[in-house]
């Protein structure tokens, strides 16, 4: 029985910040609705599986399986595209090209704040990083194999393999492909966690965290990943909720590793974030035959219902690739209907990624949709496909409901690969469609990175900021020539900042463990720099900052190659100048410059010097 003070406080956080659906006008010009209905299974009720409790210690086993081949491949036709298109390139390869700020005009760019590593690499791979924030402001990163948890200044509260963290010995294969949420409706974390890669031993591992903070622990659910009973194993899961429901879906495969079908998880969340019996309902021979259905959560604080919608991207070789809308138009309590919509749309794959320092090629992928949210009527989505010369670029598209007219837009870089991207809302309010999208990018002369983006109301993408460079290359367990990059990134809003705020996790080439292989990256994004530019590491000055942490008087040297009008400026974590240091003339060659923290509390701050030209050095410190 679940308490009943529990329920009540539950019932209270989902019913504040609701907003309705859009309608769809069926008599737009460009609506294809398909006529074909799906199959909705009858009601199913999955009791508790178990809990995660706090504090409670366990043997570490930390299981590991390495397989250094797919679990699946693409269909023949993709492979055969992807081969073509990968010669093409390495065939013009050259041995650098130029990077955005020799290329771009437009000056502004995201603003990085807190920033600091996150999950290692401890031979699982690929990393499939993504991340969730809550208000409260708790960091849960996971990856193919690990949970931890940070606080907003990078401490680290908790870290777990997935093994130990769930401790459950009916979980005998191996655990992977993680997605993680923030449900701002209810103030608490959705985790869904895969079991197995056959049919009979698959498992979708539903896990609703029992308050806002990770550390109280999880109620577990474990539902089958073979809901048909055909012989399929459940893969690649991608998660969102909406008022009173949360979603997962996946792709079904045979044991022979075919492709089968798409499916469609829906249960209701309250129990779930009680403790209590869950009610869902699965959906299957979906309109559309999508490979990969993203469900898009509300953008901004609160939740929209009753049901989702959903995205997928197809990509047609002989003929004209799609975007499919999947409108679930009830929640389960209601009389729900899973309908489907096609819009026109054309885009290409890509050839797979060189990287600095070695022959070994990044696994691109394909043009599968990656990451979506709604708001104001605007489901906006992230994947990647060519940009220029069979190299991969973000594609951005904001997709309006009523009518069903897109608008998309592209962005990358000759000679550099951006893929596997993730976006989310940086409006300041729900009609503002400014967002953030972060990436992944290699080339011939860069070591894999993770990057940031922004892109404003109006559709004008900014140039990005390198968020954390590589140091090395990945050849881990490659095979063929080829290593696994990633399925995805992570990014989460900060649904309560007073100002737009969003934070990203992201793979970077790193040498651990003996391999060349990725670890996680976490940053915040704190606002958009107008008409000065970061440059990168390499265009920087040389510049010292002692003693840091700061108690009292803090020291700064830096150098110029000439003469110089600067300025000096202490920001805040949010981005915001708090200080006016200095502006005056500062002569060529070493400077030094001195001041007391004043007024400054206890925090991470950034200080930045500036040219007329450029940013000369961007850096954190600590105040004590």
């Amino acid at each position: 029985m679940i308490p009943f003070l529990v329920c009540l406080g539950l019932t209270v956080s989902l019913i504040q910040a609701q907003f309705q659906k859009t309608v769809i006008d069926p008599t737009a010009a460009n609506i294809h609705q398909l006529s074909i209905q799906p199959v909705k299974s009858v009601k199913l009720s999955q009791s508790l599986s178990g809990e995660v409790k706090p504090g409670v210690p366990v043997v570490s086993w930390n299981r590991q399986l390495i397989s250094f081949e797919k679990k699946h491949e693409l269909p023949p036709e993709v492979l055969q595209e992807k081969a073509v298109r990968t010669a093409e390139k390495l065939a013009r390869l050259g041995s650098s090209y130029p990077d955005e700020l020799t290329m771009k005009e437009v000056a502004d760019a995201p603003i990085i704040g807190a920033s600091f590593e996150g999950n290692w690499f401890d031979q699982t791979t690929p990393p499939d990083n993504h991340m969730a924030i809550s208000n409260n402001g708790i960091i849960v990163s996971v990856t193919n194999s690990h949970i931890e948890y940070y606080n907003m200044s990078g401490g680290l509260l908790y870290t777990n393999s997935f093994d130990d963290f769930f401790n459950d010995p009916s979980y005998t294969a191996m655990l992977y492909d993680p997605n993680v949420l923030y449900d701002s409706q209810a103030d608490r974390f959705f985790l869904v966690v895969l079991h197995g890669s056959n049919s009979g031993i698959s498992k979708v591992i539903l896990s609703f965290s029992k308050s806002n903070d990770p550390m109280d622990g999880w109620w577990v659910y474990t539902l089958t990943g073979n809901p048909l009973g055909t012989g399929n194993w459940f893969d690649y899961p991608k998660i969102g909720y909406s008022t009173n429901e949360v979603y997962v879906t996946g792709n079904l495969f045979t044991d022979s590793e075919v492709f089968s079908q798409a499916v469609l998880y829906q249960v209701s969340k309250a129990a779930g974030y009680a403790g209590g019996s869950l009610s869902w309902s699965y959906w299957y021979n979906i309109s559309q035959a999508p490979f990969t259905i993203v469900p898009a959560s509300f953008g901004q604080q609160g939740a929209y219902g009753p049901g989702i919608y959903l995205i997928s991207t197809r990509h047609n070789i002989s003929g004209t690739d799609t975007y499919i809308l999947y409108d679930l138009t009830d929640d389960l309590s209601g009389s729900p209907q899973l309908l489907a919509y096609t819009v026109n749309a054309s885009f290409d794959l890509a050839g797979d990624a060189p990287q600095l320092g070695t022959s070994i090629l990044l696994d691109n992928g394909d043009n599968r949709a990656l990451n979506a949210f709604y708001l104001d009527g605007i489901l906006h989505f992230v994947f990647h496909s060519e940009y220029e010369n069979n190299y991969n670029g973000i594609n951005y598209n904001r997709l309006t409901i009523s009518g069903l007219s897109n608008w998309g837009s592209r962005f990358g870089l000759d000679g550099y690969d951006y893929s596997y991207p993730a976006v989310a809302s940086f409006g300041t309010n729900a009609t503002d469609r400014s967002v953030m999208i972060c990436f992944a990018r290699v080339g011939v002369d860069i070591y894999p990175q993770v990057r940031v983006v922004y892109v404003n109301n109006a559709g004008n993408w900014s140039n990005s900021t390198l968020v954390k460079e590589g140091t090395t290359y990945v050849d881990v367990y490659q095979s063929g020539g080829v290593a696994r990059w990633g399925d995805y990134s992570g990014i989460s809003r900060k649904l309560n900042a007073g100002s737009p705020q969003v934070w990203l996790s992201g793979g970077f080439g790193s040498y651990r463990l003996g391999e060349h292989a990725f670890d996680t990256w976490i940053a915040q994004v704190t606002g958009v720099s107008i008409g000065i530019q970061e440059p990168s590491n390499d265009q920087k000055y040389p510049i010292t900052i002692y003693p840091n942490p700061v108690y009292d008087k803090m020291q700064v040297e830096f150098s110029l190659p000439q003469r110089s009008l600067i300025g000096i400026d202490i920001l805040d974590i949010q981005g915001n100048v708090v200080k006016v240091l200095l502006r005056d003339t500062a002569p060529q060659g070493k400077n030094s410059f001195s001041f007391n923290k004043g007024a400054l509390t206890s925090g991470v701050y950034f200080i930045r010097i500036q040219s007329e030209t450029n940013v000369i050095s961007y850096e954190k410190f600590v105040v004590k």
